[in-house]
């Protein structure tokens, strides 16, 4: 089953529990608008070569598509639609004035040059400039898409629309319309859920064992964050490793080791164990901050974590979620878990249309003062409705969008 397919199976069961409106449904069916481009780019040995991008702009009842481009070369066009879909839900989850999108481009970026992956950047502004702008669509980084691509972007589209336009994109450089706290914002969003989240299962910080899958940006951050209030963190996995200390890992210690050897693997007092074995670990919060489908019907049963806290997009499949939650394993999904990312974002929007910038603290405030509210919401909606968190993050997005949609018609 593609992504897309299960984006619609999530949508059929939340919205069967709520009864939304079948017009509404009929819209969240399908997106409002696909594009596809061919993007020219001359590269750097003087060929042209021709990359197939796509934007797609799945929902707008709340306000303007919202979604980040990514680089990759098994982009498709099901892929993007899901991820479009997950973002229309996620923005709802957390109550941003925003709907839905996703870009992306069937490229290999690592066989790319720096100029190259600039024209390609640029060629995508250049091909997409019709339907994207501040009050329409706001691009963002996604997977293998970095601040410095978005200042290409930025900057392609204020020389095309003859005038500066920071707010066209989000995730850019700080020196460049950026905002503060976007480079931690996804962990620093999930570290505030999963300290609700451990109150609902009676846990402690500084009792609680942790196993983090994903070393990049969101699961280092989190790593840091969970060790600095005390958290015992016993395994680490990145993508050529997972290194495994009872006792717990030294994240400062580790952050020094990963920088000079380029990998987790050796770090004194660990030992290497299997993917296998690292799903199955007694601990008592489980965080994927990698991939997606990590947690299948095939290792779902072996899982000890009282939470799992979904950092990555998608890492738990359907069957999985069952199982999870029929052993009463509480699961912090990913369209709450890491929306922290989207809402700093959101907040960088704001900076630029407003152009008044807000310091660390406001970011971080403003971040917490979502983050939490939306964790009590879905939670009490569970309850009420004897559902999963999943289930009930859908289910409160959904009535978010019915009201807007009811709203405008």
């Amino acid at each position: 089953m593609n992504a897309y397919d299960n984006a619609m199976r999530q949508l059929e069961k939340a919205s069967q529990l709520i009864n939304l409106d079948k017009d509404v449904l009929a819209k969240l069916s399908a997106p409002e608008r696909v594009i596809m481009a061919s993007l020219p780019v001359k590269m750097d040995d003087g060929s042209l070569r021709i990359f197939q991008a796509y934007r797609v702009q799945y929902n707008s009842a709340r306000g303007p598509y919202k979604g980040g481009i990514r680089f990759h070369p098994q982009v498709d066009l099901d892929e993007v639609k899901a991820l479009a879909f997950w973002m229309t839900i996620k923005c709802a989850v957390v109550d941003i004035p925003m709907g839905g999108g996703k870009g992306g481009v069937v490229v290999d970026p690592k066989s790319l040059s720096l100029a190259e992956t600039e024209r390609l950047s640029r060629a995508w502004i250049r091909a997409f400039k019709p339907v994207i702008g501040p009050e329409i669509d706001v691009p963002a980084p996604d997977v293998y898409t970095t601040p410095q691509i978005m200042a290409w972007m930025a900057d392609e589209y204020g020389q095309l629309a003859g005038k500066p336009s920071l707010g066209v994109v989000t995730g850019k450089p700080l020196e460049y319309g950026g905002s503060k706290g976007r480079d931690v914002a996804t962990a620093t969003g999930g570290f505030y859920v999963l300290s609700e989240a451990i109150k609902e299962k009676d846990l402690e910080p500084k009792k609680s064992q942790v196993a983090i899958q994903g070393f990049g940006n969101a699961g280092s951050v989190m790593a840091k964050l969970l060790f600095k209030a005390g958290y015992k963190i016993v395994a680490l996995a990145d993508s050529k490793s997972i290194i495994y200390n009872d006792k717990g890992l030294d994240i400062d210690k580790v952050f020094e080791y990963k920088k000079n050897s380029g990998a987790l693997s050796g770090f004194e007092n660990s030992k290497e164990i299997s993917k296998e074995e690292f799903f199955a670990l007694d601990v008592d919060i489980l965080i994927p901050a990698a991939l997606e489908n990590q947690i299948s019907k095939d290792n779902a049963d072996n899982i000890k974590a009282k939470i799992v806290l979904e950092l990555a997009n998608g890492p738990t499949s359907p069957e999985a979620d069952e199982i999870l939650y029929n052993k009463g394993i509480l699961l912090v999904p990913d369209v709450l878990a890491n929306a922290g990312g989207v809402t700093v974002s959101y907040f960088e929007w704001l900076q630029n249309i407003s152009n008044n910038y807000w310091s660390e603290e406001e970011v971080d405030s403003e971040l917490r003062e979502r983050m939490i509210p939306s964790f009590q919401a879905i939670l009490q909606m569970a309850k009420e409705h004897k559902t999963d968190l999943r289930t009930a993050a859908f289910m409160l997005a959904l009535a978010r969008i019915e009201s807007a949609s009811k709203i405008r018609n």
